[in-house]
């Protein structure tokens, strides 16, 4: 009887699925059909939009569709059943598939599936706007065991953000249905995985007093922190992990603007996902599919209607599941305030702490409002803003670090107490870092203190050694003249959309030559 059994759950473990599920916003892809619903760009048989048009973005999308392999697709901005059938004669694995569509919009929503469909609903967004989105709920039987899927593609932020955060109500109000169930949230939310982050400092976007949809509204974020996996096993509230944490920050796009990174398509991950019952995600599955061809010239290779080439302004994003138990390494993990080695370096590596405690912590550089601490010249810097407690340069201090945070991608620290002071030094300045002696552009520099550069002030650049740098000069300082040389004594390497600065928050931080 014991062998039968031990057969029996042998069986069972060999048989289980692993199946990969994945998302991508194919970019505008119309059939050639005239329904009156067009982007004026895509009215079929014109001059950027055309038979020709057509097979070459099908050819393009079908290509990456094939080579991305994924058990369980969602597509965003299909305009019809049509471009649907079409894709699906160039992939003939997927056996399943539901395509949704507002009858007033240009674009839905598809999902295409190697595992049964079992059934489709759209859940309403907007019943007082005839062109709002659905999102399209998907119940899936793997394995014999059941999996919703909601697809997304909310309002683009051409709109503030109180239009997502309608699009995140109505995702709420059907997720309160489904407390123990499997499901993943994928697709467009037009939403970083931070943004209650990255919009919080944009007029345009903010007219939510700095809620989002994304992560207030659906729980990916607790108490001002990012939502990490233990959490969704000892929080009782309805929490999801973002699957972008588990990739390393300068790896987290999905999309580019103005040459910024941004997370617009997401996969969130139910707690159910983390229980061991049914269906179960597979641990740091999560990745941006990146072949070459998705890319020219280094950046994103997207659909070109004047050389009717090109794929998407998207890259597609994947994760694994399967039907079998997981073993999650991070259940054990011991909270950092218990690490005694704690490090401004360790700082860099996380994305939210609790009660971390930072050992002769040294001020170099303070000005209005900011603050530059290291713990050893050759360690990572990291700024305070608005500090809390009245710091002195050149003092070494104990701390502990209560919130960290970033702005325009540069790492932080918001909130400190149990401030304790050590001793005076006066060599603090041996902490900065000659400028003439490193590469200023290698973002492991950010936020230190540099001197020793000199070079012509022009356009908003410093120019030195045949290389150029931005310059900022904070509010109230007085600028050199075009053309004039400076020489920096105190900067702090920064960062502007993606690019490394240098800021100057004083005066006496440089001078004219």
């Amino acid at each position: 009887m014991k062998y039968l059994l031990f057969v029996f759950i042998y069986t069972l473990q060999l048989y289980s699925l692993d199946f990969k599920v994945a998302s991508y916003n194919v970019e505008n892809f119309f059939d050639l059909y005239y329904d009156k619903t067009e982007y004026k760009e895509f009215i079929p048989h014109t001059k950027y939009w055309n038979k020709t048009s057509f097979n070459n973005k099908l050819n393009n999308i079908s290509r990456t569709i094939k080579d991305l392999d994924a058990d369980i697709l969602a597509l965003q901005e299909i305009e019809s059943q049509k471009v649907i059938d079409a894709i699906l004669k160039k992939n003939q694995n997927y056996k399943y598939f539901i395509f949704h569509k507002n009858k007033n919009t240009a674009i839905g929503l598809a999902l295409l599936s190697k595992y049964k469909i079992t059934s489709s609903i759209p859940i309403v967004v907007d019943k007082n706007d005839i062109y709002s989105r659905d999102i399209l709920k998907v119940n899936l039987l793997i394995d014999n065991k059941p999996l919703i899927v909601y697809v997304n593609h909310w309002r683009s932020k051409r709109a503030k953000e109180s239009k997502r955060i309608v699009y995140a109500m109505a995702l709420k109000k059907e997720l309160d249905k489904q407390q123990n169930n499997d499901y993943i949230i994928l697709g467009d939310l037009n939403s970083n995985y931070n943004e209650y982050q990255t919009f919080k400092y944009d007029k345009k976007l903010n007219d939510t007093f700095n809620i989002t949809g994304i992560n207030q509204i659906l729980n990916t974020t607790y108490n001002g922190n990012l939502i990490r996996k233990v959490d969704t096993i000892t929080l009782r509230e309805q929490v999801h992990f973002n699957t972008w944490l588990e990739i390393s920050k300068n790896k987290r796009f999905s999309t580019k603007y103005k040459n910024n990174n941004n997370t617009p398509d997401n996969i969130l991950l139910s707690k159910a996902l983390f229980d061991n019952k049914n269906i179960s995600y597979i641990n740091n599955s999560f990745n941006v599919f990146k072949p070459n061809y998705l890319f020219k010239k280094k950046r994103i290779f997207r659909w070109n209607k004047y050389r009717n080439n090109g794929y998407s302004d998207h890259l597609p994003i994947y994760a694994y599941f399967s039907s079998k138990r997981q073993k999650y390494d991070f259940i054990k993990k011991k909270p950092f305030h218990l690490n005694i080695n704690n490090t401004i370096n360790h700082l860099y590596e996380v994305e939210q702490i609790s009660d971390y405690e930072l050992k002769n912590v040294t001020i170099i550089y303070k000005a209005k409002n900011i603050i530059i601490v290291k713990q050893t010249k050759n360690d990572k810097a990291i700024m305070l803003y608005k500090p809390s407690f009245e710091l002195k340069i050149g003092f070494n201090y104990d701390f502990t670090v209560d919130k960290i945070d970033e702005y325009n991608g540069l790492k932080e620290i918001k909130n400190i107490s149990n401030l304790s002071l050590n001793y005076q030094s006066n060599n603090f300045k041996d902490f900065y870092l000659d400028g003439s002696s490193i590469d200023l552009n290698n973002d492991k520099y950010l936020n230190n203190i540099i001197y020793n550069i000199k070079g012509i002030y022009k356009k908003r650049h410093l120019y030195f050694d045949n290389k150029k740098i931005r310059l900022y000069f904070k509010k109230g300082i007085k600028k050199p003249k075009e053309g004039a040389t400076i020489s920096i004594s105190s900067g702090h390497l920064s960062i502007y959309k993606s690019s490394i600065q240098i800021v100057l928050y004083r005066e006496l931080d440089f001078k004219t030559l």
